[in-house]
């Protein structure tokens, strides 16, 4: 049995849905899919998801809705029209989306997840019409009923362990379950959703659920490549990579695949597939547990933007005992997690996520630092980029990293910081953000077309 997922470009549209039926009728395995909302059907469209976020906004601004919900109406409208499908489950949408605008107001997050979470939910119900349509045996799954258990607010939403057992039980089924991605429900029945991308939660959620064979992730690209192709032409594919590869990838900018959805997975044992719903013969990209090595050490490039550093410096630091402590609990205090602390004997950087910080937060860590810990010099610097080369054989190579900081000097660029040894297959390079680009390009010059000795 098969878990097979379908991102947001597989469902935009009418002749897409087509698409992904006809994939699910060729391999009777694929029992159980997992949908992502509407997306984008061009590159200047509006998704489903970003539409549900307006539709939130005006609601609890008190402004009027007729518009904003008529917006998202439409787009499943569209979609059912072109199918054939008849007014029933237009309908049923257009009421479930009515019902969601009427939920309570007063924690704003909670409603408009339950909002956003009607995206992937009407996805569902209306993929599993269409199968029906068509002579097939579908049935929309709900989350609730199914048992995916999720963690109470205001913790980050993850999967509770009950809910592995709970979701066993779809491997009986002798219906293909059309199971919504994105959201799930806490034991009081609160509805969470994951963070954007969560979808690819749920498939991985699911696999590891049913003991999969395999986790399907149908996206817009027949694979996953060494590096991004928007910035370096005509990058190689890969063809197999580990999980730890592909954590790190999308650690830093690998859009392909949510990074944390890889977990479940994992720990089963269970491969995944990324393959494209436009071109499904093509074999995509393996995510395994163990891959056979080839002589080039690096499997892919990748880069990410919106970071900043909290740097602080104290003489005689390192004699200190609890400073490191102390100025995690004051990020901790705030609320945000770090990613990666560089440090000296009397300095050390915190790099950090912009999206966890406001102009209020960073007033309050300064001063708190200052003052709290006596720091000497204390700030906070935003605009940085980070660059990383990902490979199991990485560790076994000499010299990698001297090929890689001749690189981005050959580019004039400057490392504003290097974390190398914390993990055996990724090297990551701070860099501001507007020398991204060239570092990238240089970085795949080096280890993809440049003659290999080894």
């Amino acid at each position: 049995m098969k878990v097979s997922k379908f991102g947001g470009t597989s469902l935009a549209s009418a002749p897409q849905l087509k698409k992904v039926a006809a994939i699910i009728q060729t391999d009777k395995s694929r029992k159980i899919i997992v949908v992502s909302a509407p997306g984008k059907r061009f590159d200047t469209d509006i998704k489903v998801t970003d539409l549900l976020i307006s539709l939130s906004s005006a609601a609890l601004s008190g402004e009027d809705v007729e518009k904003p919900l008529g917006l998202v109406v439409e787009r499943y409208k569209q979609i059912a029209g072109e199918l054939n499908l008849g007014q029933g489950i237009l309908k049923t949408i257009e009421s479930d989306f009515i019902d969601r605008l009427s939920y309570d107001m007063a924690n704003p997050v909670l409603f408009t997840d339950q909002l956003k979470a009607g995206g992937e939910d009407n996805s569902a119900k209306l993929l599993a019409s269409y199968l029906n349509s068509l002579g097939l045996n579908a049935e929309y799954v709900n989350p609730s009923e199914a048992g995916l258990v999720l963690t109470d607010f205001p913790q980050r939403a993850s999967v509770m362990p009950q809910s592995y057992e709970r979701l066993s039980c779809l491997a009986a089924k002798d219906s293909i379950s059309i199971f919504p991605g994105f959201f799930g429900f806490t034991e009081s029945g609160v509805l969470r959703t994951f963070e954007r991308g969560g979808s690819d939660i749920t498939g991985s959620i699911l696999a590891a659920a049913i003991k999969a064979e395999l986790y399907e992730n149908f996206t817009d690209v027949d694979c996953v490549f060494a590096a991004n192709p928007k910035i370096v032409d005509n990058p190689i594919e890969i063809q197999q990579m580990t999980y730890r590869e592909m954590r790190e990838l999308s650690y830093a900018g690998f859009s392909v695949f949510h990074d944390e959805a890889l977990m479940p997975a994992f720990k089963q044992s269970i491969p995944v597939c990324i393959k494209n719903t436009n071109n499904p013969d093509a074999p995509g990209t393996m995510i395994v547990a163990d891959r056979q090595y080839s002589k080039r050490p690096v499997t892919g490039i990748s880069a990410d933007s919106g970071f900043s550093t909290l740097y602080v410096s104290k003489y005689l630091m390192n004699r200190e005992i609890g400073f490191g402590r102390k100025l995690l609990q004051i990020l901790e205090d705030e609320e945000i997690s770090y990613e990666h602390i560089p440090s000296g004997i009397d300095n050390l950087s915190v790099i950090l996520r912009n999206h966890q910080l406001t102009p209020a937060k960073e007033a309050r860590i300064l001063d708190r630092v200052k003052h709290e810990l006596e720091a000497d010099d204390v700030h906070i610097r935003g605009d940085f980029s980070m660059v990383v080369l990902v490979g199991e054989g990485m560790h076994n190579t000499v010299g990698l990293a001297a090929r890689a900081t001749d690189a981005i000097a050959r580019t004039g660029a400057n490392i504003e910081m290097i974390n190398q040894g914390s993990s055996e297959v990724s090297l990551v390079f701070g860099v501001l953000k507007q020398d991204e680009k060239k570092i990238l390009k240089e970085l795949y010059k080096e280890f993809f077309s440049a003659v290999y000795s080894y």
